[in-house]
């Protein structure tokens, strides 16, 4: 079967592993000289990647890093410019699709894994916390910048608080202070803090082995699981949580992929799923 083939695209490197991690969609931003900084182009296309490209039936893992010396350091300065002259319907408008783009990116049903390393700054941030699973180098920096500039990370701001928790997002939005790996380890930002750049990439090898043995329906119901359990307004569609939970697990049962990884465990085999 012929690899697909995603874009073009102007801001992002997008392609599928068929070789060392057959299934892995790898999205990289792709500004480096300017630290890939985001404008309305890659919000765009980082929209179209997680609502088309994502869906093809080979991907069944994403990953999320930047080329060159950072991950991302936020809103591009020429695009924020533009902003100055927007009235506030324009604003808005702009406000919505960026807005749109990390929900896309969240509510993505297949698992994101980001690699992050020398500064996630503002939008960044966001990024990093769409992620379902993140790593970063320990020298890498983290800031929600905007209040700075006078205004707030609102459309990143469900996202965030989400990961790390209202008391952290309270004190990071206020103050606009840089914080380290460390502390983004400590809040919960990110989930494992490696040395430098080979252990990253030692990290993904790790990362993405070890998911590739999952089962490809089961790690997506999973994190619908946890979306509708925590996210307020999906929360309150569970009108019977004790049920959603029963059926949400008796359905996998019975599915193809319940059906053959219950029985390779029993049987003592590799599921059919593996590469």
């Amino acid at each position: 079967m012929q690899k697909p083939v995603f874009g073009p695209y102007q801001t992002l490197k997008v392609e599928l592993d068929s070789s060392e991690f057959p299934g892995v969609l790898s999205v990289k931003l792709n500004r480096p000289d300017i630290r890939n900084a985001f404008n309305e182009t890659m919000i765009d296309e980082l929209t179209r990647v997680f609502s088309q490209d994502a869906l093809h039936s080979e991907v069944r893992i994403i990953t999320l890093g930047g080329e060159g010396p950072a991950f991302s350091a936020g809103g591009d300065l020429n695009w924020m410019k533009r902003s100055v002259s927007l009235n506030l319907e324009q604003n808005l408008t702009e406000t919505r699709t960026l807005s749109k783009m990390f929900a896309t990116m969240n509510e993505c049903p297949k698992p994101l894994v980001g690699f992050i390393h020398g500064a996630a700054i503002g939008g960044g941030v966001g990024l990093t916390s769409v992620c379902d699973i993140v790593v970063a180098t320990q020298d890498t920096q983290f800031s929600l910048s905007e209040v700075r500039l006078g205004i707030v990370p609102a459309c990143i701001g469900p996202f965030v608080t989400a990961k790390i928790g209202a008391t952290h997002s309270r004190a990071l939005f206020i103050s606009a202070e840089r914080f380290s790996a460390r502390r983004a380890l400590e809040i919960g930002l990110i989930h494992e803090m490696v040395s430098d750049a080979i252990a990253l990439e030692s990290a993904r090898g790790r990362l993405l082995g070890n998911m590739l043995q999952c089962g490809p329906q089961a790690m997506s119901v999973a994190k619908k699981l946890v979306l509708d359990l925590t996210w307020p307004e999906r929360r309150e569609q569970q009108t019977d949580c004790i049920e959603y939970v029963s059926r949400t697990l008796a359905e996998l049962r019975v599915s193809p992929e319940g059906q053959e990884g219950l029985k390779a465990f029993l049987e003592k085999r590799k599921p059919g799923w593996i590469p």
